[in-house]
């Protein structure tokens, strides 16, 4: 049986890890506040901090006293005396109205304002307006509800507990749910050994930094105005790269919010302001939007000269000829492209929902000649194993904590330099028969194991067993390189779906294309590069026959 159903109060050891966790590891970046906590919370009774720890787990800071019911917490109002005394809960916080209607049923609302609700108000949003200027001071519960049997609390240390969580895992994504997964064996994690002087934040501004780019992009989110939020962000890049790297995706996304709304002034101006992949290019197109085609042409030359990526390169070759073009001057040498096979399929398009890829797969699939529906699953897992231990490697700040899928700097520009010797071991297995042994005790010893690579429900004995037999070494050493050149760009545009004859013992890929569809960029860039390596690929075009089935 799972620990977590065994012990009822596995949710607060968990918060003990934490606690405990980071007054080890973190101690010079915690403010007296949060060292007083930190003391103080084991010396409290078990209920009181077990209920402390529900709050913590539950959306909001909010609680009716009738929704904290836990059996192994008993009463909740003797538990939650220690919390109010302690100052982490409020027991009598003033509610606005907004926050009333927040806690109540609709039944309920009806029931208290029975004589002063408008008969056309019939949602809550509707009552809550037409009660708004009736009501316009806060009240604690009982004022609201004289007769109430329970009370509310209010949590007030729910942004502390979010530092203290963000500090624990690095980010905001993974809450305390990652300690129950873990516990009941869904999500499994590689054991990776760091010191305990790695950590996630150099110094208590880090932590500041992180929270307040976080907040923005909610108050973003939310619909405040853009203005109001601009504000608030650091105005100059922040000497953290990785902290950098949040403030300029935040403003990329600001920036192509007022790309949509045809603010070129403004969009401009965020691009021009951050360094971050794409934002050159969209730059250089906001120009040519805007009118501005001799800087569009400058800045795309500039470009083309040295590009960022790959990606940044085939958008500056469609580019080019039209900003020329407008400017009246000669257009580029066209780039000589390479040919893939394509073929078409006429099929009959089916009543029932249907994936086009796996209609495909059933037409060409033979007793000899399986085919797989893989598209970035197959090359990408076998990477993965491959260098299972290079991906894994515990250099600094990599690794923090025990619930990492995969290293935190996986998407870094060094992220491979910082690990080079062991990724350069493992690709050289590939020069001989060996890589299979690694790739095959990894899956064995491995399976199950969170990694940002490998998709364990699509890699089945079979496939990996014909895979290892039909796929030549050197393509594959190709494939794992490229995939290093650009994780983030690189790890997807691979064709749908992979043949294989195993008893010639070789493939093709094939790239399903729907009426209608076409190709996208990172497919293509891939097409080119199989193309280009003499590597078996083809495109199908699919086309429907009047006869559906």
């Amino acid at each position: 049986m799972n620990r977590t159903l065994e012990n009822r109060f596995y949710y607060l050891d968990n918060f003990h890890t934490v606690v405990n966790w980071i007054a080890e590891r973190y101690d010079t970046l915690l403010d007296s506040g949060e060292r007083s906590f930190i003391a103080r919370f084991g010396a409290l009774p078990q209920s009181s901090r077990a209920l402390l720890v529900r709050m913590v787990m539950r959306k909001g800071e909010l609680f009716r006293s009738g929704k904290l019911r836990y059996e192994e917490i008993g009463d909740t109002r003797e538990a939650a005396a220690a919390l109010v005394d302690a100052g982490w809960v409020d027991g009598e916080p003033l509610l606005t109205l907004e926050q009333l209607f927040g806690l109540l049923t609709k039944a309920e609302i009806e029931k208290l304002f029975r004589d002063r609700l408008p008969k056309t108000a019939s949602r809550k949003g509707d009552q809550l307006e037409a009660l708004r200027g009736a009501f316009p001071d806060a009240r604690t519960f009982m004022q609201w509800r004289a007769q109430a049997d329970e009370c509310v609390y209010q949590l007030r240390i729910g942004d502390m507990c979010d530092r203290l969580r963000l500090m624990f895992f690095g980010n905001l994504h993974q809450d305390w749910t990652e300690f129950v997964l873990s516990d009941l064996g869904i999500y499994r994690y590689e054991k990776v050994e760091f010191s305990t002087s790695s950590q996630a934040f150099r110094n208590r501004k880090d932590v500041d930094d992180y929270l307040h780019i976080f907040r923005c992009r909610e108050r973003f989110e939310a619909g405040e105005p853009v203005e109001a939020v601009l504000a608030d962000v650091p105005a100059q890049p922040l000497d953290n790269t990785w902290l950098e790297q949040r403030r300029a995706r935040f403003l990329f996304h600001v920036a192509q919010h007022f790309e949509r709304l045809q603010d070129w002034d403004n969009a401009l101006r965020l691009y021009s302001g951050i360094r971050y992949p794409g934002a050159r290019m969209r730059r250089i197109r906001v120009m040519e939007l805007s009118g501005l085609h001799e800087q569009a042409l400058a800045l795309a030359q500039e470009a083309t000269a040295q590009p960022e990526s790959e990606a940044e390169s085939q958008q500056l070759q469609r580019m080019l000829p039209r900003l020329l073009r407008k400017l009246g001057q000669p257009k580029p040498q066209a780039r000589t492209t390479r040919t893939v096979t394509e073929f078409e399929l006429r099929l009959p398009q089916p009543q029932e929902v249907y994936s086009v890829e796996d209609l495909v797969r059933a037409d060409i699939a033979g007793p000899d000649a399986p085919v797989w529906y893989v598209e970035n699953t197959l090359v990408n897992s076998l990477f993965g194993l491959l260098c299972w231990k290079a991906v894994f490697t515990a250099v600094p700040g990599a690794f923090f904590h025990p619930f990492h899928a995969g290293p935190a700097d996986l998407h870094s520009e060094d992220f491979r330099l910082r690990r080079s010797d062991v990724f350069n071991d493992c690709l050289s297995a590939l020069d001989s028969e060996g890589y299979k042994d690694i790739i095959r005790a990894n899956y064995r010893d491995k399976f199950g194991i969170q990694s940002p690579f490998v998709y364990w429900d699509i890699l089945d004995e079979d496939l990996l067993a014909t895979a290892l037999d039909c796929l030549p070494a050197a393509h594959l050493k190709r494939w794992f390189e490229r995939i290093l050149l650009d994780i983030r760009a690189n790890r997807s545009g691979f064709p749908d779906l992979i043949q294989f004859w195993p008893t010639e013992k070789r493939y093709r890929m094939v790239e399903v294309k729907a009426p209608g569809d076409r190709l996208q960029d990172n497919q293509l860039r891939w097409l080119d590069f199989f193309a280009e390596h003499g590597m078996p690929v083809a495109v199908c075009y699919v086309q429907w026959t009047e006869d559906a089935t």
